[in-house]
């Protein structure tokens, strides 16, 4: 018979709030297969010898039951093999106890799967459509990954090891030259869908779990307030006169391209002020953007109210493609003399920092405003300016120069 056993230890490079997992690793005839116990230990309380947690503790001794729960299966499900007569593999014990066959899902029937799911989901109108593409994108740059590193277009479940992950990110980075960013999104996406996998019981555990998504902090280019007048002001003909109000208008409504293009004049209401606002759910999270109209924004509206585009396509706004937009942009940018890369991303920046923050608005209230789920999204736009420590400096200085503040020199 086939040498078989079970070893349990510590693997340091999967951890839970910075505690190790407890591994498990089947040995057959000198081939191995691991998969994770789902307990964690701290390295003094783990007995590697007697592969058991130390102390008497309650933890430790509910611990220790499962891990000699999970080896008892383990040999059950090895001497089940062994009698059936199928060929016995640590791969196939492993399997045999997750209960899954060892080819019974490839990586990107799980794609498919992952995506057809989020296409219910846009077509009930709970997702956005563009959220949709960008998974489709992630199944494409996989399948060039596979080709390129295996010569395959799938690959089994039970093949993918860690190492899937860093060379996936290295693939897009290098090969198919996407910013880094970019490309550590698209293997979150695919961490996020292996873990489906693990809820659907087709895995025991993700095997790319452990990979942790890094991100480098990108210079987001923003106006200043003076760039921002000298857009209002300049003279500009028809065409590019329309391009730069919709780009104002997101200046100060922190409005992305996508939702001011599907701006109706239902979505201008009054206030609980009594003044106008712009409410919209933004198509990428579904959450509610609500926006107090400043007095430039408001002007544009009006503008745009007898517009005949306007009236024929019912929208707020007279509102480009996508490409012809960002193309008049640049050309509106030459002609205000200001040398920054204008985009409908720049114009969000721009509210978020310059109109917003740095004018003392609280970020709880911007980060409402731009329809973010949590703060922390916020807090990417948040960078601390020149402009806003010079602010909150000068206010200081006034404080400490009034008459009773008590830091005038006394004679």
């Amino acid at each position: 018979m086939t040498s078989f056993s079970v070893l349990f230890w510590l693997n340091k490079s999967r951890t839970k709030n910075n505690t190790p997992a407890i591994y498990l690793r089947v040995s057959v005839g000198g081939k191995r297969a691991e998969l994770s116990t789902y307990q964690y230990v701290t390295p003094a309380l783990w007995n590697a010898s007697a592969q058991c947690v130390k102390g008497n503790s309650e933890e430790a001794q509910a611990i220790n039951r499962q891990l000699l729960t999970l080896k008892a299966n383990l040999h059950k499900h090895y001497s089940l093999l062994v009698t059936s007569g199928e060929p016995v593999t640590a791969a196939a014990v492993k399997n045999s106890f997750a209960g899954i066959t060892e080819h019974s899902r490839t990586l990107c029937e799980v794609i498919d799967f992952h995506n057809r799911r989020f296409a219910e989901k846009v077509k009930a109108g709970k997702k956005s459509g563009r959220t949709l593409k960008r998974f489709e994108i992630t199944k494409e740059k996989v399948i060039a990954f596979l080709k390129a590193q295996y010569h395959v277009s799938d690959r089994p479940l039970s093949e993918i090891r860690f190492s899937f992950a860093p060379d996936f990110e290295h693939f897009l980075t290098t090969v198919q030259e996407i910013g880094a960013n970019t490309a550590m999104k698209y293997v979150k996406i695919l961490k996020q869908m292996l873990k489906l996998a693990v809820d659907q019981g087709w895995l025991v555990v993700s095997p790319l779990a452990g990979f942790k998504c890094t991100y480098e902090d990108p210079q987001r280019e923003r106006l200043t307030m003076d760039e921002i007048m000298a857009l209002y002001n300049k003279q500009l003909i028809p065409r590019l006169a329309e391009v730069r109000d919709i780009y104002l208008f997101c200046c100060f409504t922190g409005y992305a391209y996508t939702n001011v293009l599907h701006l109706t004049p239902d979505n201008l209401v009054i206030g609980i002020d009594g003044e106008r606002w712009i409410v919209k759910d933004r198509e990428k999270t579904q959450t509610a953007e609500r926006v107090p109209l400043l007095p430039i924004p408001l002007e544009i509206v009006n503008r745009y109210k007898e517009s005949p585009y306007c009236q024929l396509h019912r929208r707020l706004l007279p509102v480009n493609s996508n490409q012809r937009y960002n193309a008049y942009l640049q050309e509106i940018a030459t002609l205000c003399d200001i040398k920054k890369h204008l985009t409908t991303h720049t114009a969000r920046h721009t509210f978020a920092t310059t109109v917003t923050l740095e004018n003392d608005v609280p970020i709880e209230t911007v980060s409402q405003m731009l329809g973010h789920k949590c703060i922390r999204t916020t807090q990417i736009y948040a960078k601390i300016t020149q402009q806003k420590v010079s602010n909150n400096m000068r206010a200081l200085r006034d404080r400490l120069a009034a008459p009773g503040v008590g830091l005038q020199r006394t004679v």
